[in-house]
């Protein structure tokens, strides 16, 4: 902290309550000495490339190519994946993978090139190396989709962690997808973009970089296929995007290029080729299936911050019966904590909180409380006591326990890199559930530290387990939320065997969703918070989380009716589905009652499709795949589809077509090939095309895909099969898993198959002979149509 800063921070020790500002001002002067102290200066550099090629090692799926200053590794797994590392980086350990590494693909050969060069030749994909160390990526046809340029370093002269940077040049017409939740897209725009997991300590909107959830995880679409490149490191870096141009600079193709700068870590990456469904299954097999939430989770959420007490939650319960809105969850911030104290309640607000969670329950609704990382930094405090006992929390280079601010006031974290920590802190939900909480929301878990003008992480030099390697905070700050969510789902299936965890994490890294989903965190209230929660949970689901959605009418202002309907239609369509009252924001009734009846229509419309997201639920845990999906999924090689953000594919049969800008009444939908049904009025559509819908205020645009077979409720309450009219001449089908409860049981995929049969539409399930009748009543659908 320079002087400008000490001012400033004393400046501010006034508006945010002296205590806590003099505490943050403490802390912001004790994280900047513990790094002054704590962390080896640069000093002189010495700047290194690859060099010639000297020789080779063939091996198991790969083999290693010796240069003269570095050596390269490279494996083909079973699962299609391609390894390459530098240095001697091995894939193991990873933070990233789920478990071991996948095994060598035995068919795949290391062999020589033109030009003095190496390949590699698999069933997807080739991968050659030139003999000054760049590195190719070829579809099976010989198409270069990838290329990636001699790598460079910096190491310190007097020793040390080398930095490093690869670029990277990707097809002429190639777009870039990924690199975690980002408030823009999904598409990335050109520019420089940060991997360093932060806490904007303000409320978000459209265009603020970084944010909470970063990964270099990229997807990149292109004519000629579709790859993901990983590249394992979670030290801080940037990425630096550039679009392709095709004809550029006479007549020829300037190729797109990623630029990424680490601070450190070892050189590897993964690559996947391949459509875009199997990058991700590829991608799910090597970072792990997604976590399945409990049926209830996948309804709708009602987080309240700072309002009352027992009686204030029974009141708003109360008046979403009384309004005749759908509720599954309540979720409690942190207030409901005592003096905001982690794993603790406040006994004058909620005296009888299990009794409150038991009546919720029977209603059908349950209780999910807030977890923070930040234990109270108080002798007597009994999490602290439990946790210093254990010697669980993070220590600077001197071995003194690190502290920071948060809610509590002075505050210490636990090394969840550490797998004891883990385990004490996953036995700690113990509490939680005592209190009858249901499913557990991860908040401030960067992890974040206020400081007077924002919030800001560890010093970089406190010192992590790193699982036994050890290491300090500039390779743990990424991953120090994934290795929170893992202690708390570990923690909850030993605790609670017999029911799913329902866990969800303001941050995250690569593989985060073995463990639970995410939401938006603090996104500002306005269009420009709305349009940046569909950006985001678009970009998460191509980075393999496919649980996520924004809160609804967003945290920090007083939304207007018609923005707040808007953002309640989309996210009666997003896999995580979570409203939001506090600090300005309201209650849907508190808008009148022509609000609150639009309200009930999205409401029961996203009670209505429960079956089907329920389905998408268990595909994305068996394939990978996002429930919210960019109209590209199924037609990457449609240009004009992968510019298009502000529509999405629910799964394989609905098109959904939010409005994103105030006083809209109609607006324009580009449709994918093939015939689209609107559902609100039945009317045909062919595409690929680009349509003017209505979208009154009341509703949002909703395509069905012809030849559909969508699970939903019934008015009964049982499940039923929307069928939509194929196309004369052609087939359809559908997927139903019709979720057994909340435990462990897996349970049958069912496929049904739509067909024409002179002038009756005949819907059956696959692998049965026909003759018996379906388990579920049918609607069909679109049959008026032309």
């Amino acid at each position: 902290m320079d002087g400008r800063g000490l001012v400033r921070s004393v400046r501010s020790v006034g508006s945010v309550g002296a205590a806590r500002g003099l505490r943050t001002v403490r802390a912001a002067w004790r994280r900047r000495r513990a790094d002054a102290t704590g962390l080896p200066p640069r000093g002189a550099e010495l700047a290194r490339t690859p060099g010639r090629m000297r020789e080779v090692e063939p091996g198991p799926g790969g083999g290693v190519v010796r240069f003269s200053r570095s050596e390269l590794r490279i494996l083909v797994a079973v699962n299609g994946a391609v390894f390459w590392g530098w240095d001697g980086a091995a894939p193991e350990p990873s933070y990233a993978l789920a478990g071991r590494c996948p095994d060598p693909d035995p068919r795949a050969v290391l062999e020589p090139d033109t030009d003095g060069g190496w390949r590699v030749v698999a069933e997807r994909v080739t991968v050659a190396v030139s003999r000054l160390g760049s590195v190719e990526v070829l579809t099976p046809g010989g198409v270069v989709l990838r290329r990636d340029l001699p790598p460079r370093w910096w190491e310190p002269a007097g020793g040390g962690t080398a930095r490093w940077m690869q670029r990277s040049e990707v097809r002429a017409d190639a777009r870039f997808f990924g690199l975690g939740g980002r408030a823009f897209g999904p598409g990335l725009r050109d520019g420089i973009h940060r991997l360093w997991n932060t806490g904007p300590g303000h409320a978000f909107r459209s265009g603020d970089d970084p944010l909470p959830i970063t990964m270099p995880v990229q997807l990149v679409v292109a004519d000629a296929g579709t790859h993901l490149a990983f590249h394992d490191s979670s030290w801080d870096g940037t990425v630096t995007l550039r679009e392709g141009s095709e004809g550029a600079g006479s007549g020829h193709d300037r190729a797109g290029t990623s630029t990424l700068r680490m601070d450190g870590g070892p050189l590897r990456c993964w690559v996947m080729v391949g459509t875009p469904a199997r990058v991700l299954l590829a991608w799910g097999s090597l970072t792990g299936a997604p976590a399945l939430p409990p049926a209830w989770a996948l309804g709708h959420h009602h987080a309240r911050w700072g309002r009352g007490g027992e009686q204030e939650v029974r009141r708003t319960v109360a008046c979403y019966r009384e309004h005749g809105l759908p509720l599954d969850a309540v979720h409690l911030g942190v207030d409901h904590h005592d003096a905001h104290r982690v794993f603790t309640v406040d006994r004058e607000r909620f005296p009888k909180l299990p009794a409150l969670a038991d009546e919720l329950r029977r209603d059908g609704i349950r209780l999910v409380s807030v977890v923070g990382p930040a234990v109270a930094a108080e002798d007597g405090d009994a999490v602290h006591d439990s946790g210093a006992a254990q010697k669980a929390f993070v220590r600077d280079a001197s071995g003194e326990v690190v502290q920071g601010v948060s809610w509590p006031g002075d505050v210490v974290f636990p090394d969840f890199t550490h797998a004891r920590v883990r385990q004490w802190w996953g036995g700690l939900y113990t509490e939680r559930l005592e209190q009858g909480f249901a499913g557990f929301w991860h908040d401030l878990n960067e992890p974040t530290s206020f400081t007077a003008f924002g919030e800001a992480t560890l010093p970089r030099s406190a010192r992590h387990a790193l699982d036994g390697r050890g290491g300090d905070h500039r390779e743990a700050h990424n991953v120090y939320a994934l290795c929170m969510a893992r202690a708390a789902y570990e923690g909850l299936r030993t605790l609670v065997p017999q029911e799913r965890p329902f866990v969800f994490s303001r941050s995250g890294w690569a593989g985060m969703q073995r463990y639970g989903g995410t939401w938006s965190g603090e996104v500002a209230t306005g269009w420009s918070g709305l349009r940046a929660s569909l950006a985001l949970v678009m970009g998460l689901g191509l980075c393999g989380v496919p649980y996520s959605g924004p809160d609804v009418g967003g945290c920090d202002g007083d939304a207007s009716a018609e923005l707040y309907l808007r953002w309640l239609q989309l996210g009666a369509h997003l896999p995580l589905f979570r409203t939001h009252a506090g600090a300005g924001s309201k209650e849907p009734w508190e808008f009148g009652a022509e609000v609150v009846r639009h309200a009930r229509a999205a409401l029961v419309g996203r009670r209505r499709l429960q079956p089907y997201v329920v389905t998408l639920a268990h595909l994305a845990r068996r394939t990978g795949a996002p429930c919210v999906r960019p109209l590209w999924w199924s037609a990457p090689e449609e240009r004009a589809l992968r510019d298009c953000e502000d529509a999405f594919l629910l799964g394989d049969c609905l098109l959904v077509a939010p409005v994103l800008a105030p006083g809209v009444e109609r607006r324009t939908v580009r449709l994918p090939g093939g015939r689209w049904y609107e559902s609100a009025t039945g009317r045909a559509y062919d595409g690929p095309a680009q349509v003017l819908v209505d979208a009154p205020l009341d509703r949002i645009p909703v395509f069905a895909r012809a030849g559909s077979v969508i699970p939903v409720r019934g008015e009964g309450g049982g499940l039923e099969l929307e069928v939509w009219a194929p196309v004369r001449g052609r087939t359809g089908g559908g997927t139903v898993v019709a979720d057994v409860g909340d435990g462990w049981e897996e349970p049958e995929i069912e496929r049904y198959g739509v067909r024409w049969a002179g002038a009756r539409i005949v819907v059956a399930r696959e692998g049965k002979d026909g003759a018996g009748e379906l388990p579920y009543p049918v609607r069909v659908r679109g049959l008026g149509s032309r």
